[in-house]
């Protein structure tokens, strides 16, 4: 597998993952990921994504009731 973005050389291992939203911070120290040895860029595979995505929209559902009404 080569980096989409140097072409460097692909090699299976961890990454971080960090996202600010709806007034919470959400970081993952190691996710399994995709990792460029050339350039460090970082791709999730789908299964990894759709975890992450679910664990957001539950986080989102549980940040609306802890909201501050304006």
């Amino acid at each position: 597998m080569r980096c989409v973005h140097c072409q460097g050389r692909m090699k299976r291992g961890t990454a971080p993952f960090h996202i600010d939203r709806k007034g919470y911070h959400l970081l993952f120290d190691a996710i399994p990921a995709w990792v460029c040895t050339q350039c460090g860029e970082v791709y999730f595979e789908g299964s990894e994504v759709e975890s992450i995505q679910k664990v957001v929209r539950s986080l989102d559902k549980q940040a609306e009731k802890l909201a501050v009404p304006a």
